[in-house]
């Protein structure tokens, strides 16, 4: 039997216009975004639609607008009556998606709590302290000693440190600025084939994050929290979570651990999923799907139009 996944994309995936498929074709779309807009007391909608793309850049807002936005394709995806994935998952952000999608946090609450989180991250650490880089061709053990070796050099152990595991051959590092340099150029005398610092203003899953995990682990405890009725695999471990209390703890742990999303298509794939959904804006995901199995059959649904094909092609798989 046909097994599916549905995965959501996190922060560098929005863009201006990125939920105007959606908007111009489904009223409950409108309906969320105007919600949102209430809840955060801003337009979101209007962002979103016109930008400017420095405002929806700016995390407060990025990451409330990629979640609505990928909660309005699950909602139009449902109305379409098409099947309920067997796994969800997201990407850092997409986390908090997945969890909206698989009914275990409120779309009220979601919305509030990632705006907080965003805020917290960018008061956690001065603009122009943090950096984050992506490290290609490497293999993930180099990248770890890179990333030890650096903070010893800037005598700050930590200072860097992996943030995203995404495919083979391709790890985000996070931390200081001093480190991240570091560890860019230890990297490439390792025999790196490229690093590319990241256009960021946070940087995210390191342990810079400790104080805006501290303040969200206390929203956590005021937020209404479920066991999801779609398995979610959870970024810190690429694996579910069995209660409330651990869900929320995960979700805090994750603002510092990094995302092990090449253990979660790992475990995708153990579990016998055949096809994979990016549900939201941007095909980022797909690419690290083909980048772990040129042969993993996965579809964006960033459109209405994209469902009837995306339908079909599960039906036939």
């Amino acid at each position: 039997m046909t097994k599916t996944a549905f995965v959501f994309p996190g922060q560098g995936s929005q863009f201006t216009g990125m939920a105007d498929a959606w908007l111009n074709d489904s009223a409950q779309a409108d309906a969320l975004f105007r919600r949102a807009s209430e809840i955060l007391d801003h337009d979101l909608k209007a962002l979103v639609a016109n930008g400017p793309q420095e405002t929806l850049d700016q995390t407060q807002w990025t990451q409330p607008a990629l979640l609505v936005t990928s909660v309005a394709a699950w909602r139009a995806w449902q109305e379409a009556d098409a099947p309920l994935p067997d796994f969800l998952a997201g990407h850092s952000l997409g986390e908090y998606s997945a969890l909206v999608c698989a009914n275990a946090l409120d779309f009220d609450e979601a919305v509030a709590l990632v705006h907080k989180r965003g805020r917290y991250m960018q008061e956690a650490v001065p603009e122009g302290q943090g950096a984050m880089a992506a490290v290609l061709g490497l293999e993930d053990a180099a990248v770890e000693a890179v990333c030890q070796q650096a903070g010893e050099v800037v005598n700050q152990p930590g200072a860097v440190s992996p943030a995203n595991y995404n495919s083979p051959g391709q790890v985000v590092i996070s931390g200081t600025a001093a480190g991240v340099e570091k560890a860019a150029e230890l990297a490439r005398e390792a025999g790196a084939r490229r690093v590319l610092p990241l256009a960021v203003s946070v940087p995210s899953h390191c342990q810079l994050m400790r104080p805006a995990a501290e303040k969200l682990a206390a929203d956590l405890q005021a937020v209404t929290v479920r066991v999801p009725k779609i398995p979610v695999l959870h970024n810190v471990t690429a694996d579910t979570a069995d209660s409330p209390q651990a869900i929320r703890q995960l979700l805090a742990e994750q603002l510092y651990s990094p995302v092990r999303w090449t253990q979660t298509m790992h475990r995708l794939r153990d579990e016998g999923v055949d096809n994979v959904v990016e549900c939201g804006p941007g095909k980022v995901l797909c690419g690290l799907f083909k980048r772990f199995d040129r042969k993993w059959p996965s579809a964006s649904l960033n459109s209405p139009e994209n469902i009837p094909e995306i339908h079909q092609q599960w039906s036939e798989a």
